[in-house]
């Protein structure tokens, strides 16, 4: 469904110096800086799956999706999505995929949005009967039917947001692009939207690709990831393979019911940290997970200990630092 051949995109942005005589300057002698955005990025997505893309801030994910959504064209490299060049900028194109920004609205701040809703079964030409069902079934699988005549700016964080997936959806799309969908929504709203994100990709076989900084989204709905640092791609594959590479690790957590603790710093010959609280947090091999623990215990008393995998994020983080 999704064809990524060197994908590149390039910004030239000037480097003004500081000051009135900074500007002046600038008018006679330009200097320019290069950013590449994206660096020959190539992956393939088939139909129906869902995909996790990424990456730090800056590293080229909403680049990406622009350029697969015809909003900004690739300075080399192509890309293909269901067959079509997204620089094309078809109308046969863009009424087959749907992108949703979240942090940018599609729906108007002042109208109700079923207003908003009326309009784009206009903008895409969709039959009043296809449209009526389309969007009962998703006001119903997301909890807003109640909403639909209050006006936009006076919805929640998380109603907008769900409001703006039915706008994405209205047309059928058979490729939808997210951009951080569920930011800045509470926990209540995350799960509402990743439930229904999961059961709309289950029901219609719609290709997914999402960005998300909440590892809860990706580890909740996606089976495989996309990871890009610095405009270039450093992994692509299952996700269980890259938590799986946290695994050789494990983390010790345990609370000294006396302090100092004794033999604290012979404990582990990794990384070992003190919290503010009095936690002792140590970070050993998987395989000495057991000797440390009878060690911990053997030392002096202890209130309480567990045992934890290496969270996604702190996997992701070093597969960072290392490129």
């Amino acid at each position: 469904m999704i064809e990524v051949r060197n994908l590149t995109r390039i910004f030239r942005t000037y480097k003004k110096q500081p000051g009135f005589w900074g500007g002046i300057k600038g008018l006679f002698n330009r200097e320019f800086e290069e950013t590449a955005a994206a660096k020959d990025i190539s992956f393939d997505i088939a139909e129906g799956e869902f995909v996790g893309f990424l990456g730090p801030n800056g590293a080229g994910k909403t680049t990406t999706l622009k350029m697969l959504s015809g909003l900004i064209y690739p300075t080399s490299g192509s890309a293909r999505v269901a067959g079509f060049d997204p620089s094309k900028r078809d109308n046969a194109y863009r009424r087959l995929f749907a992108l949703v920004l979240g942090q940018k609205n599609q729906l108007w701040w002042d109208l109700p949005a079923q207003e908003s809703f009326l309009l784009l079964r206009h903008i895409y030409g969709i039959p009043g009967k296809q449209y009526q069902e389309t969007l009962d079934e998703l006001v119903d699988l997301l909890g807003v039917r109640a909403k639909l005549n209050v006006m936009v700016r006076e919805l929640s964080l998380g109603e907008r947001m769900k409001m703006e997936l039915i706008a994405a959806l209205l047309h059928r799309p058979r490729v939808l692009f997210l951009d951080e969908p569920t930011i800045g929504l509470d926990v209540v709203s995350q799960k509402a939207v990743r439930s229904f994100l999961r059961e709309y990709n289950r029901k219609y076989k719609v290709t997914i690709l999402l960005t998300s900084h909440y590892m809860a989204d990706i580890k909740e709905l996606c089976e495989r990831v996309i990871v890009i640092h610095k405009g270039i791609k450093i992994y692509d594959g299952a996700l269980a393979r890259l938590e799986a590479t946290g695994g050789r690790k494990k983390i010790i957590k345990f609370r000294p019911a006396q302090v100092p603790f004794p033999a604290l710093v012979e404990l582990a010959e990794d990384k070992t940290t003190v919290t503010d609280d009095g936690e002792v947090i140590l970070h050993v091999p998987s395989a000495e997970v057991v000797t440390v623990s009878q060690r911990i215990l053997a030392a002096g008393p202890v209130a309480d200990i567990t045992i934890e995998d290496v969270p996604l994020e702190d996997v992701i983080t070093e597969l960072f630092n290392a490129h």
